[in-house]
């Protein structure tokens, strides 16, 4: 179930996008952005564990891509979206 996952847990800190990123602090902002787009479209009765593997995928997708900051927020919906619609289908096994 979505309330088993707190969120919090896996949202960035500046720390975490300073190797990457010219602006860290932004770059944390935008993944949060992501993250929490990603809990809140996921299905009120999602799998727990499902929803964590989807996180981290997106953990993982996004913590060092070098563009997340020219990438305008509906582009971003639009991804959130497409990986949530498209999980089943998918080979994410390497992310968890």
């Amino acid at each position: 179930m979505k309330d088993s996952v707190d969120i919090h847990v896996v949202l960035a800190t500046t720390n975490d996008m300073d190797e990457r990123h010219e602006d860290p602090s932004e770059a944390a902002e935008r993944l949060n952005f992501i993250l929490h787009a990603m809990y809140d479209r996921a299905a009120e009765d999602i799998e727990t564990e499902r929803l964590e593997r989807i996180l981290h995928y997106t953990w993982e997708q996004w913590q060092q891509n070098r563009s997340l900051l020219e990438i305008e927020d509906d582009e971003l919906l639009d991804w959130v979206d497409h990986t949530l619609a498209t999980w089943d289908d998918a080979d994410n096994s390497e992310f968890y």
